[in-house]
């Protein structure tokens, strides 16, 4: 894996692949470590399917997860922020969607095609018409943070319940 950084907005890993190790024994694999992929989806990067990628989290997670209505929040939060900010919302942009399940936790990440001119960042303007996405994010999600590549940006959030 790739060095990672502590900023204002969380961690950063940079560069390196993301890969299960499967070379180690399981009954000495700690079950905190590996992430269940639970689903994920990819959608058309437009504000209409901001709604689909609500459904898609709140069934994937279920009625009665401790952490649906936040995790439905922020996910909308993320992809709306992907659609309006990045490559994603330009024709033939996409948005993905993927949800972790980790031992006391879910992890949800937003991936999409990036942005040229910007990184993500938590505005501090409380009166500010708009602009308060990752503000919630970093206010309800027990850790969150991105991951910044050639392909795109992955921005995550990680919720314990």
């Amino acid at each position: 894996m790739g060095a990672t950084t502590s900023t204002a907005a969380g961690s950063m890993r940079t560069g390196g692949r993301r890969t299960a190790a499967t070379d180690t024994p399981q009954a000495t694999t700690p079950t905190a470590s590996v992430p269940v992929i639970v689903g994920s989806l990819t959608i058309a990067g437009r504000t209409k399917n901001v709604a689909e990628a609500r459904a898609f989290l709140g069934r994937t997670l279920g009625e009665t997860h401790p952490c649906a209505d936040e995790a439905v929040l922020l996910c909308s939060e993320l992809v709306t922020n992907a659609v309006v900010h990045t490559t994603s919302g330009q024709p033939g942009g996409t948005v993905t969607i993927v949800v972790l399940r980790l031992t006391d936790a879910v992890r949800v990440e937003v991936i999409d095609h990036g942005s040229a001119s910007s990184t993500p960042v938590v505005k501090g303007e409380a009166l500010a018409s708009d602009g308060h996405g990752l503000f919630l994010v970093e206010q309800l999600a027990d850790s969150w943070g991105y991951v910044l590549d050639q392909v795109g940006t992955t921005v995550w959030f990680r919720l314990t319940g």
